[in-house]
C-alpha cells in the first residue's frame, strides 16, 4: 500500500477547538516523548499549556530535565509551556480523607454506631482505588480550566483505558447508589415520628458526584474537543495491542485521534555495510510498517525515527516536533 502523506499539524487544523489531548499505547513506545513535542509545539502556536502525567510511574522529570513533581513548572524555556506530575500520594492521602469524612456521614446518618477505620480499609484497599484517586485529579485539572491546550501523558493502555472508563463506571455507580439512597430516605422519613426534613450529607455528595461525572464524560467523549492518540513502535506486539484498544476505546465513546509511528530507523542511513542485525531489524521493521498501513491507513499521524541519542531535553523534543509536526518547521 502506497504511504499515505498526514501529520499531526493537519490533524489539528482540522480540529481547531481540540483542548485535551492524550497520548497511549504500550508501556516503553514514547508517549511521553510524544506528549512531550506537542505541548512544546501547542506552546509555541500561542497556547497557554499544560503537559501532565497520570502515569503512577512518571518520566516527565526525566525528559524535561527539570523537577515537575506535584508542582507546576514552566518548562523547555517556553513561557506558554508548563508541566506537571501529579503527585499520586498526595491524591490518594487526600482521596482517603474524603472516603473518611463520607463514610462518617454515613454512619451518622444510618445511626450506626461502629468504628470507620473497616470501612476506610476496605473502600481503599481496592486495586482500582489509586486509578479513581488519579482520575479525579485529573478531571480538577480540567474543570479549573487555567489553560488553553491541556496534554496527558497517560499510563500503559490498560490502564489508561481503565482510567479514562472511570467516568462511565462512575455514573453507573452513582445512578445505583442515589436510587438506594432516595428508597432509604422514604422510608426513614415514613417511619419517623416528625415531619422535620434533615439534612442529609451523602445524598446531597452523590448528587454533586453524579454532575461531576456528567460533566466528565461529555468532555471525555466530545470529537471536537479531545483526542486520543495512541504511539506505537514498528514491533509486532505493540501493534497488536493498539489495535486492540483502538476498538475499545471507540465503543467507550472517547475520540481516537489516530497513531503515532515511533523509533522508525531511516533506511537511507542504513549503508551496505551494516551489521547484519541492523539490515534484519530494518527489514523487519518495513514489514510492520505495511501492516500499519493496512490496519490503519490515514489514520497515521505521524513517524517519528529513531535518533542516534535519547530525547531528553528541549533540543531534543524540538527535533522530535519537526518530524511529528513536519509543516511547523
Amino acid at each position: 500500500m502506497g504511504i499515505i502523506t498526514v501529520d499531526m499539524n493537519r490533524f489539528m487544523q482540522g480540529h481547531p477547538k481540540l483542548k485535551y489531548v492524550f497520548f497511549g499505547g504500550k508501556g516503553g513506545v514514547g508517549k511521553t516523548v510524544m506528549a512531550g513535542a506537542a505541548a512544546l509545539w501547542a506552546a509555541r502556536q500561542g497556547k497557554r499549556t499544560l503537559l501532565a502525567s497520570t502515569n503512577p510511574v512518571h518520566s516527565l522529570s526525566n525528559l524535561l530535565e527539570k523537577d515537575v513533581s506535584g508542582k507546576v513548572a514552566t518548562v523547555c524555556d517556553e513561557r506558554n509551556c508548563y508541566a506537571f506530575e501529579i503527585d499520586t500520594r498526595d491524591t490518594i492521602e487526600r482521596s482517603k480523607q474524603e472516603i473518611r469524612e463520607k463514610i462518617n456521614w454515613f454512619l451518622k446518618f444510618a445511626d450506626i454506631t461502629t468504628k470507620d477505620e473497616d470501612f476506610i480499609e476496605s473502600a481503599t484497599m481496592n486495586p482500582a482505588f489509586e486509578e479513581s484517586a488519579m482520575f479525579e485529579n485529573m478531571m480538577e485539572i480540567m474543570f479549573k480550566d487555567e489553560y488553553d491546550f491541556y496534554l496527558f501523558d497517560t499510563a500503559p493502555t490498560a490502564n489508561a483505558r481503565r482510567l479514562l472508563g472511570m467516568s462511565k463506571v462512575y455514573s453507573m455507580w452513582v445512578e445505583k447508589m442515589l436510587r438506594s439512597r432516595q428508597e432509604a430516605r422514604s422510608l426513614r422519613e415514613m417511619l419517623s415520628f416528625t415531619k422535620k426534613e434533615e439534612k442529609d450529607p451523602l445524598l446531597e455528595y452523590l448528587l454533586t458526584f453524579r454532575d461531576r461525572m456528567g460533566r466528565a464524560k461529555e468532555l471525555l467523549t466530545d470529537e471536537s474537543l479531545t483526542a486520543f492518540f495512541f504511539v506505537t513502535l514498528p514491533e509486532a506486539l505493540p501493534i497488536a495491542v493498539i489495535t486492540r484498544f483502538i476498538h475499545w476505546f471507540h465503543e467507550f465513546g472517547i475520540p481516537v485521534g489516530g497513531v503515532i509511528v515511533n523509533g522508525l530507523i531511516q533506511e537511507e542511513l542504513v549503508g551496505k555495510d551494516a551489521p547484519d542485525f541492523v539490515k534484519n531489524r530494518l527489514k523487519m521493521q518495513q514489514e510492520h510498517m505495511e501492516e500499519i498501513w493496512r490496519i490503519f491507513g490515514d489514520r497515521v499521524r505521524g513517524i517519528v525515527p529513531l535518533f542516534e541519542t535519547e530525547v531528553k531535553g528541549a533540543k531534543m523534543l524540538d527535533r522530535t516536533l519537526q518530524h511529528l509536526f513536519p509543516s511547523a518547521r
